[in-house]
């Protein structure tokens, strides 16, 4: 369910260099949990679309299932869309995408979406350098069916529920690097100056860009042994009937510069640390990153800006050697050539 916004626009309002205003790139009032992190990243995705001045119509959004799928709809509301199965997004921008490469698709998921059920599409999205921005809203839980902990959430965290987690933590980030994914980076929700230029280097890059993103959940963030959690007020309460309540919060922003730490305090009271790569850090080194990503997790720190970059590496049309004209404006004649064509082909493979 989601609510239109008023179609008032005030006259004032600059437009960018292809005649939009930011409010063309918006959608509908969010009915997500005041306070969430994934609003802001809405926010981000609107503003680095607009500065980057793509026309709406020139977009694809796709997502899959979870808090972070329902997005879409906040955003871009002249854009195509496509909203998928559980875990399916990747496959279905990979048909996409092949079908239309004319288009800038900007898949959104989340840590549920990705590191559990999507995992296979995933990785083997990273493999074939799909040209696309891949943005993961990772909260460590599943939202939309009551805080259990997700494949990303850290080893000892406690669940809404009370119950701890006892695995180690998929990391994506670290698991794209592993796969040499030609672009990878991490952020948080609330370091706007940081996210902006990310998504704006992501939407420009030609091939796979994954953008992890912290975003804090304010409604299952509450921790075990509170007075004021949930679980205590239930266990002390002679209700009529069973109901629940979420807290309006204030959403966590943050501004830190390059080369720095910065503690942030989420709702909960639990503390991140993050690390801001420094200025001269070098994006092409493989190794490197790999050996800066161990570190930060040593010193208990999420290490977040452009982690690694490669431009070198072919996207999936160049690797396939497909036509540059989108099949979506091929004619019969290209597409159905004809048996004799056939024939040739099925020959050449003899």
């Amino acid at each position: 369910m989601s609510y239109l916004r008023s179609t008032f626009v005030h006259p004032a309002l600059p437009k960018n260099e292809a005649g939009y205003r930011i409010t063309d790139y918006r959608g509908a009032i969010s009915t997500l949990c005041a306070g969430c992190g994934h609003d802001s990243i809405c926010t981000a995705i609107i503003q680095a679309v607009y500065e980057l001045s793509i026309q709406p119509h020139q977009i694809a959004k796709m997502s899959g299932i979870g808090c972070s799928s329902k997005t879409p709809a906040y955003y871009l509301s002249n854009s195509h869309g496509f909203n998928s199965l559980h875990g399916r997004m990747p496959s279905v921008t990979t048909g996409a995408n092949l079908a239309n490469r004319d288009m800038v698709y900007l898949g959104v998921s989340g840590d549920g979406d990705t590191a559990s059920i999507g995992m296979g599409q995933f990785v083997h999205a990273i493999r074939r350098n799909l040209n696309m921005t891949y943005i993961v809203m990772n909260n460590g839980c599943y939202g939309l069916t009551k805080g259990q902990e997700s494949a990303t959430a850290d080893i000892g965290s406690i669940a809404k529920s009370g119950s701890v987690t006892y695995f180690e933590p998929i990391d994506l980030v670290g698991l794209a690097l592993e796969l040499k994914s030609p672009f990878v980076a991490r952020s948080f929700s609330g370091d706007k100056s940081q996210l902006v230029p990310l998504i704006k280097l992501a939407i420009h890059y030609p091939g796979f860009a994954l953008i992890d993103v912290i975003s804090p959940c304010v409604t299952f963030n509450n921790h075990k042994g509170s007075t004021k959690s949930y679980d205590y007020i239930r266990a002390h309460n002679a209700a009529t009937s069973p109901l629940d309540f979420v807290e309006e919060q204030k959403e966590i922003t943050v501004d830190y510069g390059a080369g720095h730490k910065r503690e942030v305090q989420l709702h909960d009271g639990s503390v991140i640390k993050l690390s801001k790569l420094a200025p001269d850090w070098n994006p092409y080194d493989l190794e490197s990153a790999k050996s800066k990503l161990q570190s930060s997790k040593s010193d208990h720190e999420v290490l977040t800006g452009l982690i690694y970059l490669n431009d070198e590496m072919k996207e999936l049309h160049e690797l396939l050697n497909t036509t540059t004209k989108p099949l979506n404006q091929l004619g019969q004649e290209s597409l159905c050539p004809g048996a004799d064509v056939l024939r040739r082909v099925n020959n050449s493979f003899r």
